[in-house]
């Protein structure tokens, strides 16, 4: 049986060499790190690139993390696709390792799609890759996708596939639409975790299962400190620190800037690196950025330098 994830998760950032292939070694280090610090990883997600990497690639990466012994209980792939046979291939292959869930986009090309078609995507992953499917967390990200994870889509797959439908990632930003998914769905077990730490502790009150944040990829033990002592009386300054931090790296290009910052803690230039179409941060922006965390005392303690 699957234990379920809670907590806090990293959308993993991936680093490339100079010929912009992934570097296994940097991505290994970067995910023992994180794990080291109390977050799981959702592999493959949005800040990932994902959606700039091949279906090898990323099967690929998945195998060298587990060959690493990063354990497949901490892994939450991203496996949607646009390409049905695509979703289908990775998915099985994240359930055959064990992982602990994935995390499935929709179908994102085709826009003004219906909840039937929707529907019809997801039912046929899990019916293609069968017994042993992992737990699916449906992505909702909107403004990315235009095909948005309706409140009526989950209940018609929650009551299609109880066993695998096991929550979901709100990327809205809409807190209205978090709390909906919680104060509905949550007590018959879907775990509905928010796209930013800046919900965290409002959304634990009421049944939330943690985070899949960006910033987790930086900043893992203090948003973990959050999940842990939201209701102690620490927890809402806990809460006030951690939503600076975001808020610093909100206000530049967050892929470039993440990379950035990380290439900064790294010593390694080439954690700057993205992958056309995006462009590698401005230096000036780079500097102002890493300026106001210093400000506000933030750090990555036992990053591994290079």
């Amino acid at each position: 049986m699957t234990t379920r994830l809670h907590g806090v998760l990293a959308p993993v950032l991936t680093p490339f060499d100079a010929a912009l292939a992934p570097d296994v070694g940097r991505f290994i280090a970067h995910c023992r790190w994180l794990v080291d610090q109390g977050a799981a990883l959702a592999i493959f997600g949005t800040n990932s690139e994902a959606a700039s990497l091949s279906v090898a690639e990323r099967l690929s990466l998945t195998d060298a993390l587990l060959e690493a012994g990063i354990p497949a209980a901490k892994l939450m792939p991203g496996t949607g696709a646009s390409a049905l046979t695509d979703a289908v291939e990775l998915t099985r292959h994240a359930s055959r390792a064990g992982a602990a869930g994935v995390l499935m986009l929709p179908p994102f090309f085709y826009k003004g799609v219906s909840d039937d078609g929707v529907f019809a995507y997801y039912a046929e992953v899990i019916e293609r890759v069968g017994s042993g499917c992992a737990p699916i967390y449906l992505y909702h990200i909107p403004q990315v996708t235009q095909v948005p994870i309706t409140l009526a889509l989950i209940e018609r797959l929650l009551k299609r596939y109880p066993e695998v439908i096991a929550g979901a990632k709100d990327s809205s930003g809409d807190w209205s639409n978090s709390k909906a998914m919680i104060d509905r769905y949550a007590a018959g077990g879907f775990d509905v975790f928010p796209a930013s730490e800046v919900f965290l502790s409002r959304s634990l009150a009421i049944g939330g299962a943690g985070c899949i944040s960006a910033t987790v990829n930086m900043n893992p033990a203090a948003i973990r400190r959050v999940y842990e002592s939201w209701s102690t009386p620490e927890g809402p300054d806990l809460q006030a620190r951690a939503d600076v931090v975001r808020r610093i790296f909100e206000s530049a290009p967050m892929i470039p800037a993440m990379k950035h910052v990380v290439s900064t803690f790294a010593g390694e230039p080439r954690w700057r690196t993205v992958r056309p179409p995006l462009v590698a941060l401005d230096p000036a922006v780079g500097a102002r950025v890493t300026t106001e965390l210093a400000a506000a005392g933030f750090a990555m303690p036992g990053y591994p330098r290079h």
